[in-house]
């Protein structure tokens, strides 16, 4: 067993209840949701002219090997409708793994932990709140530390809910 942390992300359709199927799909084919982070609405990262994101952390008991996990994500995001056509552009569902256990790999499919995490406010701020003392393998610092170092200063408001 290994626990997988992922990033689950939408700025198209009804983005709260996208959030809940992808959260059904991962449950059914990926493994047992732990912990669940408060819905986040965030600024459009990478391309701007965009809507804004909601966004959510969740934590993944999986029996899956991380590259196993990562087909699953997105053979997930193709059911949901995912298409990739413009880089960083809106999308009805994005899944990442931000972190599986202390794993480091770099595949072409998969890279750990995900390259991009220190400098993503929208990704740190929802995985500080169901693991703010998980350790990054590669940085030797802990969840909440790289938040305070986090060079991003994009929007990220909890959403009540």
């Amino acid at each position: 067993m290994g626990i997988a942390y992922l990033l689950t992300g939408s700025n198209l359709g009804e983005r709260a209840s996208g959030l809940q199927e992808a959260n059904a799909l991962i449950a059914q084919n990926c493994g047992k949701i732990l912990y669940r982070s408060s819905l986040y609405e965030t600024a459009p990262w990478g391309l701007l002219e965009q809507p804004s994101f909601l966004n959510q952390a969740i934590a993944v008991e999986t029996t899956l090997k991380p590259e196993e996990l990562m087909q699953a994500l997105l053979k997930i995001e193709a059911q949901m409708g995912r298409v990739r056509d413009t880089r960083y552009g809106p999308r009805i569902i994005d899944l990442d793994i931000l972190l599986f256990d202390q794993v480091i790999m770099d595949q072409p499919i998969l890279k750990l932990p995900h390259p991009a995490l220190p400098q993503r406010r929208f990704a740190l701020t929802p995985l500080a709140e169901i693991a703010p003392t998980l350790l990054h393998p590669v940085l030797q610092k802990n969840i909440l530390e790289l938040l305070a170092e986090c060079p991003d200063n994009s929007d990220v408001q909890k959403k009540i809910q």
